[in-house]
């Protein structure tokens, strides 16, 4: 039998969570089978997945008819849906969370994109999300921008599991990292324990090569035959080096003694969690996001493709703090060339804000139609 490649990965410390849910999936084995053989031990979800999901499968139509009963609006039938799914994937994972004692085994379900700005808002809909999906490994996707931190901060001392999403720049992995550690200090204050609380930051790592790479070919069809080489050999490597500095700073955060206080009070690291590592252009090698960002308390998200992909014939060894140095004067150049990578995390929230906010919208209108298709008379 060929070597499942995806344990050794467990070996070395990263764990691997699904970047998909669908309630075929939590119903027909296939997530049983994962955790099972490719020592799978967590799953995200996001609009863009759920709008996915409901598009492509008639598992959800009994749960709708029965909710339309109830005079529930698109919203909070939508709601309904992915608490379910949710919920029902965290039972799924219980024998992960309980074998490591609360330290894996768990699933994000995203606040909608619409709170992205406001900390408030945000808190609000967490709490809710929290209470109903109500299982002690979900973990509330809250994203990356500066309210979003003011938000972990407040959810963390609130003893609420957050995923931080949407984060491309290093400052923002920093001022989520400090409000995560913020909050377990306010939780310890009010006198609360904070050994069961957990938090991922999700460091996103394909994209940012879709922008440089975008930005370096507008410069390449402007320069010399010199120039050129120089600027075709950054290509494809700014998402990984940037990763690679979020790694090293992780590991200066978590270290020293305010970390260790809290340490010593049962606090869990706030684990770099690697999304969009799936590869956008099929000029790079399809696993090379996953091999390049390897190593011990990490987690990559894979889309069930890149699962597969890296089962035959990823190449496991731990790269994720080997060349760092290379990775900052690599992102050096990129700036020297004229590429801000400031503009381009910034442009990348605020695109990926309103990617999520487009996938919920059609989300919410395809619900929509499904409910007049099921309805009595329907198409």
């Amino acid at each position: 039998m060929a070597k499942n490649r995806l344990l050794d990965l467990h070996e070395i410390g990263q764990s691997i969570w699904l970047d998909s849910i669908d309630r075929r999936m939590l119903q027909d084995g296939e997530l049983d089978r994962r955790i099972r053989e490719d020592a799978l031990t967590g799953m995200t979800s996001n609009p863009t997945i759920f709008q996915k999901a409901l598009a492509s499968s008639n598992a959800y139509d009994d749960q709708i008819t029965e909710a339309e009963d109830k005079g529930l609006t698109s919203w909070e039938l939508f709601e309904l849906l992915e608490t379910t799914d949710v919920r029902d994937a965290c039972d799924h994972f219980a024998g992960v969370y309980s074998s490591t004692r609360g330290g894996d085994g768990y699933v994000s379900i995203e606040v909608s994109p619409g709170v992205s700005h406001s900390a408030d808002a945000t808190v609000e809909e967490a709490r809710r999300l929290w209470k109903t999906v109500d299982r002690p490994n979900v973990m509330v996707k809250v994203p990356g921008t500066a309210e979003g931190a003011i938000a972990v901060r407040r959810l963390i001392a609130e003893g609420i599991n957050v995923n931080i999403t949407l984060l491309f720049a290093i400052e923002a992995h920093e001022r989520v990292s400090d409000a995560y550690i913020a909050g377990l200090e306010d939780r310890i204050k009010s006198g609360k324990p904070i050994d069961g609380l957990h938090s991922v930051a999700s460091f996103f790592v394909s994209r940012v090569d879709t922008e440089v790479d975008k930005r370096l070919d507008v410069l390449i069809a402007k320069a010399d035959a010199a120039e050129r080489d120089r600027l075709k050999m950054l290509k494809g490597r700014a998402a990984i080096a940037n990763a690679k500095l979020a790694y090293r700073l992780f590991r200066q955060k978590f270290a020293g003694p305010r970390w260790e206080t809290l340490a010593r009070q049962g606090a869990r690291l706030q684990r770099p969690l690697w999304a969009s590592t799936s590869t956008k252009n099929p000029e790079y090698r399809d696993v090379m996001y996953v091999e390049e960002l390897i190593g011990p308390d990490t987690v990559d998200t894979m889309p069930p493709a890149t699962i597969e992909a890296f089962r035959e014939h990823g190449v496991v060894d731990r790269t994720v703090d080997k060349k760092v140095a290379a990775a900052e004067g690599l992102l050096r150049e990129i700036e020297a060339v004229g590429i801000s990578m400031k503009d381009v995390t910034a442009k990348l929230l605020v695109d990926g804000i309103a990617s999520f906010q487009k996938s919920f919208d059609e989300l919410i209108g395809g619900l929509e139609s499904k409910i007049g298709s099921l309805a009595p008379g329907g198409k």
